[in-house]
């Protein structure tokens, strides 16, 4: 029988199964090479105290201090009535600030023999107040001493590592796991092939895991992590470059359409010429199109950048070809937005099979989940025939009875909210494999694009459309300024009056169902400026009431929100769309596609409880015709606080590049990364997205080149079993899918 390799040994045998299954269940951590891999947050220098005066409040630390003095008390309590309580208070101090621990009962006799005044320690606990003072009640800690032939010098210049910890398992109780193990490093296996590493001048794997573990300085820690930064780099860039290697290896149809047909009557129509960009990037698609593999591209362009025109041109160009595309919108009212406008763009070329329908005409078709059962089956019919060559619809079209006559192309229409499989079962209804189009509005900044979506060509839409309008975009700050919520509401009246409209948006719906209407759910992290956030979110139901009778009164106010049932929703959009009402209070449903030219002006109420990118999303529905468009962001939320710096980023650009890279630096990237990798824990430890740019990008090149010339990797074996542990099973599946 084989030995186990020794990084794949299980923790158990190494560590005892009591350490090992708290490994496991809270650190995810199962074998010698994932703890291996665990690697230090940050060090703390023995002789360098940690800043106690940084302390996050509720969170698990470890500091690093000297006992300033310990102080044992006596007290009398239902437990111990005659005075025989006891509590042992030990002020600890980092030279710039103190921290208080507490210990109780029989817990107060070690810490009363071990913590006299000078003794340093590591101390872990959780952080909390008491009389108004910063304390840890009952910590973990570990006694610093120096061994007798280590000199103080040595001895305080030592880097303590201080690893990602639990409750159930402090930093130091995993360092001496780690140090059980250590030796098993000389093992690793490694992912890079010797040339790029001696022409980057990186460390071997063994030697830089023994350098981010046990540094002896500063220098050891650098090295170790600019080389294990590669690693992941290459590692999911190599994943990636295999898939996109593997797609050119599929076939599929290639579709090129007819010199005069359905696509050329379109653009006859068109009562505009297209933008340089919208141009650029139909080129490129309609390239893909014409091989004979399957098309997978990512279409990223701003808010109003005229996506959905250059993807209906694509769609048409696949008709044209013989075939049929669809066209996947994450809710109803988006898939029957869209319908409405690509019939409308369409006009008689939309009537294939009608009296009056153009020569070239074809049908388009809309399937959602709440049509009538006759309408469905009719519409179900057109596609198995093939006589729509165009279909719009919900994740209703994935299902088992929709048949496709001959599925040419499938376009996602807001990508990240569609899961994989869904992607995969609307691809697996082509004979073939069909070319693959997924747009997105949430611009996403170039290295992240390149790390989760590598597997996928970008184009980039950046240009506005020709009478697109500017929008400008002021944070209203309600609590400092209350006159000037007064004034936005005045705004909104003026646009009225001037005959346009106005979105007012809120986080929630309201009524007694909303799962945010819970305080503590909605109210999020605590900080001293979250007085705003103790109270719920603001509601559609509650606002639109408040406007109706107060500022707004005497305008056609109404509302939209998710729990509406489809048909009351597209009849109060189709009311909105034909100027029938005046202001629409709604909750971000329309938040993407939702297109109403007459719409100049928003007011976002509870601003700071969106995202960057969704308020970016949001502004984008206005200042979609010839007049400016408005966007006001109403916030509760104090000047200094970052929720206010984020509005403030928001108000002062336009370009959505600019706001996901905010967004990402403020969320970090493991949101991202967990979003495109299956939910699985984020591949990424020490690399980050935006900061190793330059990283990312060489080692995408490098990985390109290997896997042209070594698909299957033969000549590697170090790096195949770091793609096995990259990509397992689920992960393989969703690369799969992508």
């Amino acid at each position: 029988m084989d030995l186990v390799p020794a990084l794949e040994e299980p923790l158990k045998k190494v560590l005892g199964p009591a350490t090992a299954k708290v490994m496991a269940e809270h650190l995810g951590l199962h074998t010698v090479g994932d703890l291996l891999h665990h690697y230090p947050r940050r060090y703390e220098e023995r002789g360098q105290l940690t800043h106690l005066a940084d302390l996050p409040m509720d969170e698990h630390v470890t500091v690093v201090a000297q006992v300033a003095d310990a102080r044992l008390h006596t007290f009398a309590s239902a437990k111990a009535p005659r005075g025989k309580g006891q509590r042992l208070e030990v002020t600890i101090t980092d030279g710039s600030g103190r921290l208080q621990l507490v210990f109780f009962g029989s817990g107060v006799h070690k810490p009363h023999k071990e913590l006299l005044p000078g003794t340093r320690a590591m101390f872990a606990g959780k952080v909390s107040v008491f009389n108004r003072r910063l304390q840890l009640a009952h910590p973990a800690y570990e006694l610093l001493r120096g061994d007798s032939d280590e000199t103080v010098e040595t001895w305080a210049g030592a880097l303590i590592p201080l690893y990602p910890a639990t409750a159930k398992l402090e930093s130091w109780k995993i360092g001496k796991a780690v140090q059980t193990v250590l030796p098993s490093a000389q093992e690793a296996l490694d992912p890079l092939p010797d040339s790029l590493r001696a022409g980057r001048g990186l460390l071997p794997l063994p030697e830089a895991l023994l350098k981010i573990h046990r540094p002896h300085t500063k220098a050891d820690i650098g090295d170790a992590r600019a080389r294990l930064k590669w690693d992941e780099a290459f590692v999911l860039q190599v994943a990636l470059a295999r898939r996109r290697y593997a797609d050119t290896q599929l076939p599929a149809v290639p579709r090129t359409p007819k010199p005069d047909g359905i696509l050329t009557s379109f653009d006859d129509r068109l009562p505009f010429t297209l933008t340089e960009g919208q141009q650029k990037v139909s080129r490129e698609i309609f390239g893909d199109l014409a091989t004979d593999h399957p098309m997978h591209r990512l279409l990223q362009g701003e808010v109003g950048s005229g996506k959905t025109l250059v993807a209906l041109r694509a769609m048409l160009a696949v008709v044209d070809a013989g075939g049929q595309a669809a066209m996947l919108a994450p809710t109803e009212v988006l898939a029957q937005q869209h319908h409405r406008s690509v019939t409308e763009m369409m006009g008689e070329l939309a009537e294939g099979g009608m009296l009056g329908g153009a020569e070239h005409a074809t049908k388009v078709v809309l399937v959602t989940g709440s049509m009538g059962a006759a309408a469905r089956r009719h519409a179900l019919l057109d596609l198995a025939t093939g006589e729509a060559g165009i279909v719009i619809g919900t994740h209703a079209l994935i299902e088992d009875k929709v048949q496709f006559h001959d599925l040419g192309l499938v376009v996602v229409d807001e990508q990240h909210r569609f899961g994989v499989e869904q992607r995969d079962a609307l691809r697996g209804k082509g004979k073939q494999p069909p070319h693959l189009l997924v747009m997105t509005a949430t611009p996403i900044p170039r290295t992240v694009a390149m790390t989760v979506f590598g597997d996928l060509e970008t184009s980039v839409l950046d240009q506005l459309p020709a009478g697109r309008s500017p929008i400008a975009t002021h944070v209203v700050p309600a609590a400092d300024k209350p006159h000037f919520l007064a004034r936005a509401w005045e705004r909104v009246r003026e646009e009225v009056v001037n005959g346009h409209q106005a979105y007012v948006v809120c986080p929630r719906i309201g009524d007694d169902i909303d799962e945010a209407a819970d305080p503590k759910k909605a109210a999020g992290k605590k900080s001293p400026e979250d007085e705003a956030e103790k109270r719920p979110p603001l509601a559609v139901l509650d606002v639109a009431g408040q406007l109706g009778r107060g500022p707004l009164q005497g305008l056609r106010v109404e509302v939209l929100h998710g729990r509406m049932h489809p048909d009351d929703k597209d009849a109060v959009m189709r009311r909105f769309a034909a100027g029938e009402t005046d202001v629409l209070v709604a909750t971000t449903v329309i938040e993407v596609g939702v297109n109403v030219p007459n719409a100049t002006a928003m007011v976002i109420m509870d601003a700071d409880r969106f995202g960057v990118s969704q308020l970016h999303q949001l502004r984008g529905r206005v200042g979609r015709g010839s007049a400016p468009g408005l966007c006001l962001l109403v916030s509760e939320m104090p000047e200094a606080s970052a929720a206010r710096q984020r509005l403030n980023a928001v108000a002062s650009t336009l370009d959505g590049f600019e706001l996901s890279r905010i967004d990402l630096e403020q969320r970090r990237e493991g949101d991202v990364l967990g979003q495109a990798q299956s939910g699985a824990r984020s591949s990424l430890r020490v690399l980050a997205v935006i900061e190793d740019e330059e990283v990312i990008a060489e080692a995408r090149e490098e990985a390109a080149a290997l896997v042209a010339a070594d698909p299957e990797l033969e000549h590697l074996p170090g790096l195949r079993t770091a793609l096995d542990a990259l990509v397992d099973e689920e992960r393989e599946q969703y690369l799969e899918k992508g």
